[in-house]
């Protein structure tokens, strides 16, 4: 029927097309109504869109406006006749003309008015109309305009139209659209949450819309790769762009194969770039003032993981990713040969180590919030610290002790995978093994399987064939030793456990008793006995860990006493009369030619007697709450105890009465370590004096300060001293001299102690038996020297050796203590006094004191970074006082006689290393360290070095130090004089000290970092012309353009005085020209892509800087000439600094005529004609040359006919 009416009316005719124009306004509302079948109604549109060409303009106009109006007022129901609604559009763009309202638009135009009143209401149909760049850009601006007046739940349908319409193009501004709205929602959700007000948006709806959008776009993007490849555009240039969203969105993007690699990439190029930034903007007040706080890219990180609890699945698997990635791409790194730098794993410095444990935290944040990824981190982690034995798993092992402090109870449930790890214990290198096994203890408190599977493969171990393997297993007993209580042991303030959780606290009581745990302690106690007929160092490992084990558990002393008393019976002489009191022959073994050590005496000795004076101690304090029960094991106790003292008597007594004859070790006995004889001779004085300091340390302990026992001590010094002389001059007269003593095994609390009596214990009941030990110079120089080096055993390690040496807490006290000390010491006592009448090469005693100092402030500052407050609570203002009333005053303004260079250089070192804690405000410290104090004693390079180092470091603090180098870079100037007048006379200060000169450079090289840093940030921001134009036109300068335009200006000023100055031939002259080469590419930056106008610096570059420059290059290459001959390979390479620096001029230049013509302003009017240096004529030199030619054809006639040729062939180079 519908076919006959349109047969039946003509389209030429009025009528007609009226008609025509009637069934389709009858029909649209039929095949909307639902009344006809799905195919009729199909049908009939599809006829209607075959006729829709042929109705006019009139028509089709009102035809467009009737679906306007059904849409607006929500009539479509099956939105099935909307199919024919493109077709009418199309068509309707085809008129020419059409009326509307009074006057007449072109079809086009009519579509576009019809377009703007439909954006907001029908955009599904778009992507079928063919519409211009311009339209679908208006129509995409519109949309996104429209994202914040839509309900929440309105905006993922919207968001998948808008996805589908950019196919058509537009896509960055749709991607860009869709990021802003959700991080515009982002920061309104942080602000009402800081507000603590009703939130108009509940933050799980919003986290649900998100991660329905992010679903959207990663559907599209699989799709159309055009779409990725424009979205990964957008965030290579700068990470500034990123927000919590965008993260999660890169995150899931990764899941296709073609993205993953470039989008970790991205990201880990964004967040080093965002720590090396942040690290600069840290390091300069000039930064922090200028540039708002800094975006956190790894906060935004931390948040994509804290927000993907709300059903982001499609999100976590990215996080592990890039949680691996970054940890696998910034973990440390082995050393050379191979080895593994042992460090403090806590504190992250460099960027490189910030992204590590960032790394870190995604993984550990994202184990505690998603179930199905927890077996996945398990298994990674695991595998690398199995697989990994060549380089360093610190980080893992941190990752993996942080997992089992979180969630112990869920990690049992994965407790197969430990014990599976465990197998690969014995083959671990064992620092792994230990990190390991410190990590499972809170575990292996609650699993009884856990525990089993352990000791199975730890008494394994005991049996290997590997050294390693045999360590392992000596440190995985001792932990559980240490970590299994016997209760009823003595309370010790070490027994509390960092690491507890609630469920373990319940656990262990139920599972555990104390009877279970004493047997079970016992039974690893005997495993343990047969180490001690393996080789020294497993002895070593056993000997070293006792103490702590007899700290934490009491309960097994007796049977830890009677171990350790069994083994030195053996090395003891019982016969008092015979000397010496110890065995050494069996401390030794020999395999073929080589002897080897198998019995570490001295600390099988140092080991029994601090647990026996431990124990001592304990027992004393508390034997009042003892009852009569344990009265047996009392007496067995003290039984060994008196007999233990017994023999420390004796062998106190007898060591004071040995000579060194008694154990072959005289001043004739062989020490080189080439032969068999000497390397046994080095074991047994090691030995020796190992045991003299443990009898000393206990001597001292027992003397209570009573002079014959101090007069004792001092005897066994002596003997100590007099074997450390003959070893120090034995060694020294090798081919290596070595000047380095063995490792003191002296306590860190006994030093303590001992420093303390020593310097500042004024007691007079103490005073006499005190005397003993200060009159002997040797004694108190020795005390300061092991100070000295426990301190840097403990940077070096995070530990020292002896009782408490793994305690952090501990050690920390001790050092306090100590600092006090020697701070006292060395203010109190001046060594002006003290070196009277001394002409020693060696350090004086307050040099050692100061070294100490420097020693604990440098290891506070890298162990204990968070205490240094506290170390310095007491003593900051003494400290700096002191230091500046000995340095400068004393030091400074006394003549060269009293000059002390070593004393200078520690003091300016220790206030370098404080100055770190200063708080940028502190301008009265800088404003000490006038210009005066820098240019005093220059020939001692390091002292001047270390003091203009530290003046920068304190001016950096809290402004730029580019006005402090243009002072300097004058007064460089005035000390080394002019190029011109340096001609004849420059070698007048061929002794003028090098360093102050490099470090100034090396100040400007850091000032061009900023500058270069703030011209990057600058060209990264997109929209930075018009603003930057805008807000110069309205008389207002852009405050990085500003400040980057006084930088330069001073920094021009400042080269333009050292390219006056005669510096010294060699690295000064070739660092410098590196620095104008670089200057000069800076300003090229700036005038080719910022397009900034700066005549004041093109004045200062052109008219002042650049002559100068040629005139520097003429200097510079007569140095290279006179230089020539000299070291031809070296110089070959440093000619290239020249040619360099003149590329970076003329490039200058040819930008700056370009920005010239662009702007209409004549830059160039401070321009000079550049010097042409292809051939020149320096009339000075020519006379100098003659004259020197005329002078030798006088005085040799021999030498005429040769004497020319090398000037020749000079001429020919040049």
């Amino acid at each position: 029927m519908i076919k006959g009416i349109f047969k039946g009316s003509p389209p030429d005719s009025t009528e007609g097309s009226s008609r025509r124009l009637l069934v389709y306004q009858h029909c649209i509302p039929l095949c909307e109504s639902g009344d006809l079948q799905t195919e009729v109604a199909a049908d009939i549109i599809g006829l209607l869109m075959l006729e829709t060409q042929t109705l006019p303009g009139p028509s089709l106009a009102k035809l467009a406006s009737l679906f306007v109006e059904a849409i607006k007022v929500g009539k479509m129901g099956s939105g099935k006749s909307l199919e024919l609604f493109p077709t009418v559009l199309t068509a309707l763009s085809a008129c020419e003309t059409l009326s509307y309202g009074e006057g007449e638009l072109s079809g086009e135009e009519y579509k576009k008015q019809l377009i703007n009143s439909l954006c907001s209401m029908c955009l599904p149909h778009f992507r079928d109309v063919p519409v211009s760049s311009e339209e679908l850009q208006f129509v995409v601006e519109k949309v996104v305009r429209m994202f914040t007046k839509l309900d929440l739940q309105e905006i993922p349908p919207l968001v998948y139209q808008l996805l589908l319409l950019s196919a058509k193009g537009c896509k960055k501004q749709v991607l860009d659209g869709i990021v802003c709205y959700f991080k515009e929602q982002d920061v309104c959700q942080e602000e009402e949450s800081l507000d603590l007000e009703v939130q108009s948006i509940p933050q799980d709806q919003l986290r649900h819309v998100e991660g329905t959008a992010i679903l959207h776009i990663v559907f599209a993007i699989r799709l159309d790769h055009e779409l990725g490849r424009e979205f990964l555009k957008s965030f290579k240039t700068s990470y500034g762009d990123l927000c919590p969203f965008s993260v999660a969105l890169l995150l899931s993007v990764a899941r296709i194969q073609r993205y993953e690699e470039q989008v970790f990439d991205l990201l880990k190029g964004a967040i080093i770039k965002s720590f090396k930034d942040e690290q600069l903007q840290q390091g300069s007040k000039f930064l922090q003032d200028l540039l708002p706080e800094h975006c956190s890219l790894a906060r935004m990180i931390l948040d994509t993981v804290k927000n993907s609890v709300f059903g982001w699945d499609h999100v976590t698997q990215g996080l592990v990713q890039l949680g691996f990635y970054l940890m696998d791409a910034f973990g440390p790194k082995p050393g050379p040969f191979g080895k593994t730098t042992e460090g403090s794993a806590t504190i992250a410095r460099t960027p490189n180590q910030q992204a590590c444990k960032l790394g870190g935290q995604v993984l550990l944040q994202g184990f505690k919030m998603h179930e199905p990824i927890r077996g996945e981190i398990l298994d990674q982690v695991l595998n690398r610290l199995v697989t990994k034995t060549a380089s360093p798993v610190n980080h893992y092992l941190d990752l993996f002790s942080d997992i089992v402090v979180s969630a112990p109870m869920i990690l049992l449930e994965s407790s197969s995978k430990v014990t599976e790890t465990f197998d690969h214990l014995s083959y671990l290198p064992l620092s792994t093994v230990q990190g390991l096994l410190k990590a499972i203890q809170p575990l292996l408190k609650v699993s009884m399987s856990l525990k089993d599977a352990l000791i199975l493969v730890l008494r394994k171990a005991m049996f290997s064939s590997q050294l390693d393997g045999r360590k392992s297993a000596v440190t995985g007993f001792l932990l559980l030793l240490k970590n299994f209580k016997v209760l009823g042991s003595l309370a010790s303030s070490q027994c509390s456990q960092a690491i507890s959780s609630s469920q373990i606290q319940v656990d262990v009581h139920a599972r555990y008793n104390s009877a279970a745990n004493e047997a079970f302690c016992l039974e690893i106690l005997s495993s343990l006995r047969r180490c001690l007929g393996q080789q020294a160092d497993v002895r070593l490992m056993l000997y070293e860990g006792f103490y702590d084990v007899l700290r934490r558990n009491s309960q097994l002393a007796s049977s830890i006493m009677q171990t350790l008393f069994s083994q030195l019976r053996r090395y003891y002489e019982p016969e008092q009369d015979l000397l010496p009191p110890v065995k050494l022959e069996p401390c030794i073994t020999a395999l073929g030619d080589q002897v080897y050590l198998q019995e570490p005496l001295a600390h099988l000795l140092s080991c029994t007697v601090h647990c026996l004076l431990w124990l001592q101690n304990m027992r004393r304090s508390a034997n009042p709450n003892t009852d009569d029960s344990g009265g047996e094991e009392e007496e067995e106790g003290e039984g060994y105890q008196s007999e233990l003292q017994t023999i420390l008597e004796s062998m106190t007594r007898r060591m004071i009465k040995s000579e060194l004859e008694d154990f072959e070790l005289d001043k004739s006995a062989e020490f080189s370590t080439g032969s068999s004889v000497g390397v046994k001779n080095n074991i047994y004085a090691v030995l020796v004096m190992g045991v003299y300091e443990i009898l000393m340390e206990y001597n001292f302990i027992k003397a209570n300060y009573s002079k014959s026992c101090f007069e004792e001590l001092l005897e066994l010094f002596n003997r100590y001293h007099k074997l450390a002389e003959i070893l120090k001059e034995k060694c020294g007269k090798g081919r290596v001299p070595s000047n380095k003593s063995p490792r003191s095994l002296l306590s860190l609390g006994f030093i303590s102690t001992l420093l303390a009596v020593l310097f500042r214990d004024s007691s007079q009941s103490r005073e006499e038996a005190l005397s003993v030990l200060r009159s002997s110079g040797e004694f108190v120089r020795y005390a300061v020297n092991v100070a000295v080096q426990k301190t840097q055993q403990l940077e070096e390690t995070g530990h020292t050796d002896g009782p408490d040496g793994q305690n952090t807490d501990r050690t920390f006290r001790f050092l306090c203590d100590m600092t006090s000390v020697l701070m006292w010491r060395y203010t109190n006592i001046p060594s002006v006094v003290e070196d009277a009448g001394k002409k020693e090469k060696r350090s004086s005693l307050s040099l050692l004191c100061l070294e100490g100092l420097l020693r604990i402030f440098t290891t506070c500052q890298q162990r204990y970074p968070d205490r240094m407050a506290q170390l310095l609570s007491t003593m900051a203002l003494f400290m700096f006082f002191a230091c500046q009333q000995r340095a400068l005053f004393t030091q400074l303004s006394g003549g060269e006689e009293e000059f002390n260079s070593k004393e200078a250089q520690l003091l300016v070192s220790i206030l370098s290393v404080l100055s770190r804690q200063l708080k940028p405000s502190s301008q009265q410290v800088a404003a000490l360290f006038s210009r005066s104090v820098c240019f005093s004693h220059l020939e001692d390079p390091a002292f001047a070095k270390g003091l203009l180092s530290l003046l920068f470091n304190l001016h950096v603090l809290y402004k730029s130090p580019v006005s402090l180098l243009l002072e300097l870079c004058q007064d460089i100037h005035s000390q080394l004089g002019d190029i011109d007048q340096c001609a004849h006379h420059h070698h007048h200060h061929h002794h003028f000290n090098l360093s102050p000169q490099l470090l100034v450079l090396s100040q400007v090289d850091k000032v061009l970092d900023e500058v270069d840093w703030l011209i990057a940030r600058k060209k990264s921001q997109p929209s930075s012309d018009k603003s930057g134009e805008a807000t110069q036109t309205a008389g207002r300068q852009d405050p990085i353009e500003k400040a980057v335009m006084l930088q330069l200006g001073t920094l021009l000023t400042a080269l333009n005085e050292l390219v006056q100055t005669a510096l010294l031939p060699g690295t000064c002259t070739i660092t410098l020209l590196r620095e104008l080469s670089r200057t000069y590419t800076i300003l090229t930056t700036l005038v080719k892509y910022v397009r900034m106008l700066f005549s004041v610096q093109v004045k200062l570059s052109g008219s002042h800087l650049t002559p100068q420059c040629y005139s520097f290059f003429s200097y510079a290459q007569v140095q290279l000439d006179c230089r020539l001959f000299a070291a031809k390979a070296k110089l070959l390479r440093e000619t290239k600094s020249i040619p360099n620096v003149i590329f970076s001029i003329e490039q200058y230049e040819k930008y700056l005529i370009t920005l010239s013509k662009k702007s209409k302003v004549n830059l160039m009017q401070y321009m000079k004609m550049s010097a042409s240096r292809d051939f020149r004529i320096n009339a000075v030199t020519l006379d100098a040359a003659l004259q020197e030619q005329d002078e030798s054809q006088g005085t040799n006639e021999s030498q005429d006919a040769e004497e020319p040729k090398e000037p020749k062939q000079k001429k020919r180079k040049q």
